[in-house]
């Protein structure tokens, strides 16, 4: 008889367990200084950084905080709060739903970056660190420590690629940065969301209002920034804190919450941005708020037909061009060579229908292409359109747009008595004109988002998404897709026209060089584009985010003179690399691009 004897399976652990941090220091120190260093932050934002008030923001002050101070401030209290909440401290687990490592290293980074380039550009302009005062030492010593901290929490490191010892330098050089990379993307990557208690509706409303209101405070904050340095500083803290809160899981919370309540939150974010107006001292501000509101509204038209339908359309700013001409000519400017002047409801109608008849005129022959060649054609009609107005002049053509000077003087809306060219009182604030054109493309705004919505959610839009997938699927299916795509090219030229009619009246003006392909001056074709995809593809939300963004940066980055386009264009090749599907995207789309990620419970067609 042989006794076999064998030897019991010793349980080991696998290599992608390994909990280390990116720095080498014990986890229960690291913890202790991320929360500490985001409490010295706060302390020393309410200390005086530098002696003269010759840096912009006057930070001489101690005991009240000033300019980029505020920034700080507000990354040093998420760091704190996000810390103490990895504590377990009673009251304060509701704000890491999804685990609050990430969220405390994104914060005390967003901290780091802020205090430091604050610290830098006084040195700059100031001539040296002696301009600073020991406020300004501590900060920077306390972000310092906060990010040090954070980088030493524990994560679970992926399991490494083994380096072949018989490839070449480079390439064991190549793979070891794979590995690296792998590393560090898994030191920020977002914990499982914890079940959600089930809430009253009354509050989870509270939660949606307070939500929007943030987003409000935060908006009017960065559209009034006075200079340069607290805008970048801004932009900072604002990518860092928004980041840092999706780590937590918060905004994974609000997300679904809104999904419940999706009326509320539609009526709740109209509401908050027709406040917009009355934070403002002057119609400063307005006047960006309108034309951000005219860009968001022709991309999210143009949403229906990249985002919904997947067609690839280079010049979608024609149409805006061809409701703007054909508003202007019937509202009664005396450049118009019809002496016709509609009301604005007869304006709008005349605008949007003219540019839904050259949306199915140019569709109709052109929507049998597909892709590249669908792209070509649409460019070409793009710089057909401009080139055409341009020679309308009665010197190449007939005259009928007054070819480059345009149709001036258009006069100022009226409806029902209300002129919207002069200064109105509401509640005791005085409502400027650009300001009652806000409120006017606002109502534009919500009737678009309407209108997407209830045809995205129709037997329409769902066959829209099957072209967009595959369209030979959608067609062996009995998709009538040439009837499809042109409904699609049609609602969104009709959009489009409609925003070009209050853009006619706003600017007083339509010349041909304001519907170019690509210009610096948004809306074009270009930057309409690059808001639908920037923003999310399939959205509500995430083309009206997009096209806030790309208005907005462009027009504070003006100090950087000839390189604005250059850091610009940066910023949208790091956010491409980094984030292809878009800042609010829809969650097939997002699946897309990271295969990894865990399937969705349930799949929405228009995002978050």
């Amino acid at each position: 008889m042989t006794t076999q004897t064998t030897t019991a399976d010793t349980p080991q652990v696998p290599a992608g367990t390994a909990q280390t941090g990116l720095v080498s220091l014990p986890p229960h120190i690291g913890r202790a200084l991320a929360t500490g260093g985001g409490a010295l932050t706060v302390v020393s934002s309410f200390l005086a950084w530098t002696w003269t008030a010759a840096f912009p923001g006057d930070l001489t002050v101690y005991g009240y905080p000033g300019g980029l101070q505020w920034l700080v401030l507000i990354a040093g209290v998420l760091t704190t709060l996000f810390g103490l909440s990895s504590y377990g401290v009673k009251g304060l687990r509701w704000l890491t739903p999804a685990g609050a490592d990430s969220a405390i290293k994104l914060a005390a980074l967003g901290g780091f970056a802020t205090a430091w380039f604050t610290v830098t550009a006084i040195s700059y302009q100031l001539g040296g660190l002696a301009n600073l005062e020991p406020g300004g030492f501590i900060a920077a010593l306390a972000t310092l420590a906060a990010l040090v901290g954070a980088l030493a929490l524990p994560f679970e490191r992926p399991a490494p690629d083994p380096v072949d010892p018989e490839d070449s330098a480079w390439d064991q050089s190549k793979q070891r940065r794979r590995n690296g990379r792998a590393n560090f993307k898994a030191a920020f990557a977002t914990g499982t969301l914890a079940p959600a208690r089930k809430l009253p509706s009354y509050v989870e409303i509270l939660i949606i209002v307070a939500a929007l209101s943030v987003g409000l405070v935060v908006f009017t904050y960065g559209i009034g920034t006075e200079y340069d340095e607290l805008f970048i500083g801004f932009l900072i803290t604002a990518g860092f804190g928004f980041a840092a809160v999706a780590k937590s899981g918060l905004m994974a919370r609000v997300s679904a919450i809104t999904a419940r309540h999706r009326n509320v939150t539609m009526a709740g974010a109209f509401a908050a941005a027709a406040a917009f107006p009355f934070t403002q001292s002057d119609d400063q501000y307005a006047t960006i708020g309108v034309y951000i509101l005219i860009f968001a509204t022709v991309a999210l038209g143009l949403n229906i037909v990249v985002g919904l339908a997947g067609l690839l359309d280079l010049g979608y700013v024609a149409f805006l061009g061809v409701g703007a001409y054909a508003a202007a000519m019937v509202s009664g400017s005396p450049s118009s060579p019809f002496d016709i002047h509609l009301p604005f409801w007869g304006a709008v109608l005349v605008g949007a229908t003219a540019s839904m008849v050259f949306g199915v005129l140019i569709g109709a022959p052109t929507l049998r292409l597909r892709g590249d060649y669908l792209a070509i054609v649409t460019l070409g009609f793009g710089e057909i359109f401009r080139i055409t107005v341009n020679n309308l002049d009665g010197t190449s053509g007939p005259d009928i747009t007054n070819g480059s000077n345009g149709i001036s003087s258009i006069p100022n809306l009226e409806m029902f008595g209300f002129d919207f060219g002069i200064e109105h009182s509401l509640f005791g604030i005085t409502i400027g004109r650009f300001a009652n054109y806000f409120f006017l493309m606002l109502l534009i705004t919500l009737i678009v988002v309407v209108v997407f919505r209830r045809s995205g959610d129709s037997r329409i839009g769902r066959a829209w998404i099957a072209i967009r997938e595959d369209e030979t699927a959608a067609l062996a299916m009995g998709i009538n897709g040439f009837r499809v795509k042109l409904i699609a090219f049609a609602l969104g030229a009709a959009l489009a026209g409609l925003a070009g009619t209050v853009q006619a009246h706003v600017t007083y003006t339509v010349t041909p060089e304001q519907y170019q392909f690509a210009h610096v001056v948004p809306p074009n074709s270009a930057f309409l584009l690059a808001a639908v995809v920037l923003g999310g593809m399939g959205t509500i939300s995430g083309p009206l985010v997009g096209a806030a963004l790309l208005y907005l940066i462009p027009a504070k980055l003006q100090f950087l003179g000839d390189y604005q386009l250059f850091a610009f264009g940066l910023a949208l090749v790091l956010l491409m690399r980094f984030r292809p599907e878009g800042l609010i995207p829809n969650r097939r789309r997002q699946l897309e691009f990271h295969e990894s990620a865990e399937a969705p419970a349930v799949l929405s067609k228009t995002g978050a």
